[in-house]
């Protein structure tokens, strides 16, 4: 299964599109961890599973997206709820709640991804504001039985960054 994910467009809406043409033919679902500021109703969203981040006024996205496909449980959040900018232990509490193995936020415009106690955390970055890298990210996710491919690419070019970029077993 292949995961296109990005978050933190911030009213983007071209370069939304922009991402999902250059890559929708190659992945199995779409996912937007919030601040699109978009409205829900956006053909720039459309097929895309996208959570409320908290500049999403108005936007009647759901707070958070539970998906069990096999023995992958992914669980998507903007990550405002949680923390995120100071600490992972809130997220980490709430992956334990729903039985999450794959978890994708946002908020923090930090690209990152770690294991911790088996579960692997995914933050595409920033597609507009970044803080680190200074490149505009977004992530592919490759997962397979024995492992998960988690692939960095900035925005403009979708030249893969390999420094970013980390493979890790199931």
């Amino acid at each position: 299964m292949k995961l296109l994910i990005m978050s933190d467009s911030h009213g983007w809406a071209d370069e939304v599109v922009q991402v999902v043409d250059r890559h929708k033919h190659e992945v199995d679902e779409l996912i937007h961890c919030g601040d699109s500021e978009l409205q829900v109703d956006s053909k720039e969203l459309s097929g895309v599973k996208t959570v409320k981040g908290n500049c999403d006024f108005g936007a009647d996205f759901p707070e958070e997206i539970k998906e069990t496909y096999g023995s992958l449980t992914l669980y998507v959040t903007h990550g405002h709820h949680y923390n995120v900018k100071m600490t992972y232990v809130p997220l980490s509490y709430r992956a334990e709640e729903v039985g999450a193995n794959l978890v994708c936020f946002g908020h923090s415009h930090v690209a990152d991804c770690f294991m911790e106690q088996g579960v692997l955390f995914i933050n595409p970055g920033s597609m507009r504001l970044p803080r680190k890298p200074k490149e505009q990210t977004y992530v592919i996710c490759d997962i397979t039985d024995t492992e998960v491919e988690v692939s960095f690419y900035e925005r403009v070019s979708g030249e893969k960054l390999t420094d970013l970029s980390r493979t890790y077993s199931r």
